[in-house]
């Protein structure tokens, strides 16, 4: 099968989704010599409503949509995402080609004064755009103000230099990725902040039918990474909960063939939580990510999960 010679892809205009895209292109061009790869930079539903929180206007799809449209209508090749905002159900006709190596997968504390949650003084306002930090934060530090938090990485950190906010939680994989990772003042460990199915991980999406561009971008998949999203993403596919439950799940490679995966579901003023993790094979991993939430069902997630509209 041969090789195209252009590639378009599809990316909103963030920092951060700029870098990961031109990150994938120079990838795909070092791979493949006389491949010319160029961007089409798009504006996002999610990117213009910034004054409602994501689970009050759709959810994270509203981040794919429209790079969606420009891969049905043949503008755009490939969309580069980050797996934590690919809704778990991609829409007919889509697919996710390659799964790259995950960056630190970890929620990371940013503050001007403070070192660590720990630190902060009771009445402290804590920014977070995520319902799954704000009911971990809450559960450990009752004492704390969680407000909500949107924007792009460079805006939220701005909101916080202006004082708005006494500390910030963001992904520490976009901080690294921008050259920010001295804005960190802790990195919250997994114990301590379970991470979004995907955290870390970039995604590359594609029209299904695309045979060739599935033997393009295979040698970008990490078998790992990829082994360890399946087992999160099947997790919150079998929980079905909405954007609006408070939901995390994260797998590590345990050895050559075994994952060891973590999920829980909450409350959003954390006042419930409800956890659970089992070891499993590789082979298996969409096996495992469904067995951890079947657990959490069987201890009564269902009544801590809020319907999809």
């Amino acid at each position: 099968m041969s090789v195209p010679d252009r590639l378009v892809i599809a990316t909103r205009e963030s920092a951060l989704a700029l870098w990961q895209a031109r990150h994938i292109a120079a990838r795909l061009e070092a791979l493949h010599p006389g491949l010319t790869v160029t961007l089409l930079g798009m504006t996002t539903q999610g990117d213009r409503i910034l004054d409602v929180t994501l689970n009050k206007i759709g959810g994270k799809g509203l981040f794919v949509k429209e790079l969606e449209t420009a891969l049905q209508e043949g503008r755009a090749d490939i969309a580069v995402h980050s797996m934590k905002d690919v809704p778990m159900r991609l829409p007919e006709g889509f697919a996710i080609a390659a799964i790259t190596e995950r960056e630190d997968p970890r929620d990371a504390f940013v503050s001007k004064h403070y070192d660590n949650l720990a630190a902060l003084p009771a009445g402290a306002v804590v920014g977070t755009s995520s319902l799954r930090r704000e009911a971990q934060i809450r559960a450990r530090y009752p004492e704390l103000v969680v407000k909500p938090l949107r924007g792009n990485v460079q805006t939220r950190l701005g909101k916080l230099d202006a004082g708005e906010y006494d500390a910030i939680i963001l992904a520490a994989a976009g901080l690294k990725r921008l050259g920010l990772g001295d804005r960190i003042r802790a990195l919250l460990s997994t114990d301590e902040s379970l991470p979004a199915p995907g955290q870390g991980a970039l995604g590359i999406e594609i029209c299904a039918d695309r045979a060739d561009l599935q033997a393009l971008l295979a040698p970008l998949n990490h078998a790992e990474t990829a082994d360890c999203v399946t087992a999160e993403r099947a997790m919150s596919l079998r929980l079905d909960g909405s954007c609006e439950t408070p939901l995390g799940g994260y797998a590590e490679i345990v050895d050559e063939h075994f994952l060891r995966m973590r999920g829980f579901v909450a409350r959003p003023d954390g006042s419930e939580i409800l956890r659970a993790e089992s070891n499993g094979s590789r082979a298996a991993a969409q096996g495992l990510g469904r067995q951890v939430a079947d657990l959490m069902l069987t201890e009564g997630a269902r009544a801590l999960l809020i319907p999809r509209s």
